[in-house]
């Protein structure tokens, strides 16, 4: 299957794509930037140019699935916050709708649904991610919204722990990089997966087992 990966020059989605190449997919990696082609080819992607402030429906359109893992920061200010992982998200959904690429893995964030148990500084941010969110739960998209806690570039031992609401404050429980990428690139091919919005930890579970247990 064309994967499309939204965020593909990021630390995470980079590590997305030969997970998707193992995993028998094409991964397609937008792009901004002409200068980022060389890294994504070298990864094994194809590059496609594309900006989530700019109309998407030529990026989009023959792809069977869509991997967001764009995001402006939680250290960047409000408006640039907005436009990326509000504005820029929703305007990713509904050209999915228009240009039938049904199959949607979000990359979320833990707490996005409960604010109050982030900090302050962080509340912008969830506040944009929980809109994208709920304007993708509400669309006619096959949709998965995974929500991590703090993303640590320590190396991923494969092993999760996931649940709706594992109660944690954002940013007081981790999981590496690596390990998130997994469960993104997973969830395309479990199907059972398809619906569901959830939280993922560092823990003691295989990814594809946890995602089995769904």
């Amino acid at each position: 299957m064309d994967v499309l990966i939204v965020g593909a020059n990021g630390k995470t989605g980079r590590l997305i794509i030969p997970l998707l190449l193992e995993a028998g997919h094409r991964p397609r990696a937008m792009i901004r930037l002409e200068s980022q082609s060389e890294d994504m080819l070298a990864l094994g992607a194809e590059p496609v140019l594309g900006d989530l402030e700019a109309p998407l429906e030529a990026v989009v359109r023959g792809h069977g699935a869509v991997i967001f893992a764009a995001g402006s920061g939680s250290k960047t200010g409000p408006e640039k916050t907005v436009d990326v992982d509000q504005i820029g998200a929703i305007s990713l959904i509904d050209t999915c709708l228009a240009e039938n690429c049904r199959r949607f893995v979000m990359l979320s964030s833990m707490a996005t649904g409960a604010p109050e148990r982030a900090p302050q500084k962080l509340h912008h941010f969830l506040a944009a991610k929980a809109i994208a969110d709920a304007h993708l739960s509400a669309s006619a998209l096959d949709a998965t919204i995974v929500r991590p806690g703090y993303l640590s570039d320590d190396a991923g031992t494969g092993r999760i722990r996931i649940a709706e609401d594992l109660g944690q404050i954002a940013g007081g429980g981790h999981i590496s990089r690596e390990d998130t990428a997994r469960i993104l690139a997973a969830c395309l091919d479990h199907p059972n997966t398809i619906g569901a919005c959830f939280e993922a930890l560092a823990g003691d579970t295989p990814v594809a087992d946890a995602l089995a247990a769904l």
